[in-house]
């Protein structure tokens, strides 16, 4: 099912076309009503006039977060705060937070991308959402919400917190489907197997997962707990929240509302522009955003783009799965970490549960790392010999995919910490000192 065939099934040559016309405007809106951008183009010795095709986008600057901070909290707003009909905030960051704008219209187009994800989900006004992603200036909650009555069907505004309200009513209410992350996912599912509520009675059939980095391995797991179908969809902030990117029934890779934002891949060390196909930093240009038009937003997200069709019909550029943030990456002993790695070891053998932390410190000026993992009930044992075997099992394959040595801490079942929202997979205490 497509949502928006006239745009998502256009052709790459028309694509290509529509996409120059509108970031041409977009150039000159920025130029005349954003100081920001104007002195940064002045620098480069570019007018407007410069930009005649999409493939004139590599001559703009870049746009950074920090950018944003540095104009905190309305400096690269686009249209007088008469216009803007709401605000949002990035949450979890040291500093000032990032403040986006929209105006009426960016929410219609908000509304209309979530649409297309949750059609490509397959999902129909006869579905029944609940929403636990967090309602307020975090755009995951009212992102969603609106999408789902966009779409036409019901949405239950769970938020965040209060877990055994929200499985009572999936149950009573026969939701069929949720949006949460996917640590929150599991927890959800641990829960529900200690509600006394049997599994075969809720009609959940179907995740929409976002917020936080995942593996094909977390999605196993997800599905065979859930008894869901698991769809990842993706977006930040300050490009427009989630619905930037989602993936189909044939989950190999998620398509980008392309014709709302551009996507480049660029080397993270050289800034260049990368083929299709080449892991690199994603960057988006936000073409038709009014309240905070961005110029080559670098998310800091590590991925690659797939310019191949798709079998579901959709012509779309897709992009992988993402890997890790460039600026989340652990370097430890000169060897690059990503804690998808660990998940993905953690995930793949079956006597541990799919909770973990990393631990990093420094100790004598040598950087440590200690990964800790729960080990499922079954395979828990007070027998040493048994534990030291599952040790070494888990210990060997992290080093075989990290390429380090790490310290493994065994935890007892149901011993870390849950979270239901985005969940906290690293402790480096290294900036403490």
């Amino acid at each position: 099912m497509i949502w928006n065939p006239t745009k998502e099934c256009m052709s790459r040559e028309q694509m290509r076309l529509l996409q120059g016309e509108r970031l041409r405007k977009l150039v000159d809106r920025v130029y005349h009503n954003v100081p920001f951008y104007r002195h940064k183009m002045q620098e480069r010795g570019l007018i407007p006039g410069d930009i005649a095709t999409i493939d004139d986008i590599v001559k703009l600057p870049f746009t950074t977060k920090q950018d944003l901070r540095d104009n905190y909290p309305h400096g690269l707003f686009a249209v007088p705060m008469s216009e803007i009909v709401r605000i949002h905030a990035s949450s979890g960051t040291t500093g000032k937070p990032t403040v986006v704008g929209y105006t009426r219209h960016d929410l219609t187009v908000w509304a209309e991308a979530i649409a297309r994800c949750l059609m490509a989900f397959g999902t129909t006004r006869e579905d029944i959402f609940t929403v636990a992603y967090g309602y307020g200036l975090f755009t995951g909650g009212l992102g969603l919400h609106y999408g789902v009555e966009h779409l036409g069907a019901t949405v239950i505004p769970m938020s965040t917190g209060n877990t055994a309200k929200h499985i009572q009513l999936m149950h009573d209410c026969e939701s069929t489907a949720l949006a949460c992350t996917p640590s929150y996912a599991l927890y959800l599912a641990e829960q529900i197997a200690k509600s006394g509520i049997p599994r075969e009675e809720l009609r959940l059939r179907v995740c929409i997962l976002g917020g936080e980095p995942w593996t094909e391995n977390m999605r196993t797991e997800i599905e065979s707990s859930l008894h869901v179908d698991a769809y990842n969809i993706y977006g930040l902030s300050e490009i427009m929240g989630p619905g930037v990117s989602y993936e189909c029934e044939c989950k190999s890779g998620s398509h980008i509302v392309e014709d709302h934002f551009y996507p480049e891949i660029i080397s993270p060390d050289t800034l260049e522009p990368l083929p299709y196909g080449e892991q690199g930093e994603l960057v988006f240009t936000t073409l038709t955003k009014e309240g905070i038009p961005l110029l080559r937003y670098r998310t800091k997200d590590l991925c690659s783009l797939i310019a191949e069709p798709c079998a579901c019909g959709r012509t779309s550029v897709r992009m992988s799965r993402v890997m890790g943030r460039s600026d989340d990456m652990l370097i430890i002993r000169g060897v690059n970490v990503f804690p998808s790695q660990v998940e993905s070891v953690v995930l793949e053998l079956p006597e541990f549960e799919p909770h973990y932390r990393l631990v990093v410190d420094r100790v004598n000026n040598l950087d440590t790392l200690q990964v800790q993992v729960e080990v499922r009930e079954a395979f828990y044992s007070d027998e040493v010999s048994q534990m030291m075997a599952l040790k070494k099992r888990i210990s060997d394959r992290l080093h075989s995919v990290l390429g380090i040595a790490a310290d493994i801490k065994l935890m007892e079942p149901h011993s870390i910490e849950r979270s239901e929202g985005k969940s906290q997979r690293v402790d480096d205490r290294r900036v403490l000192k």
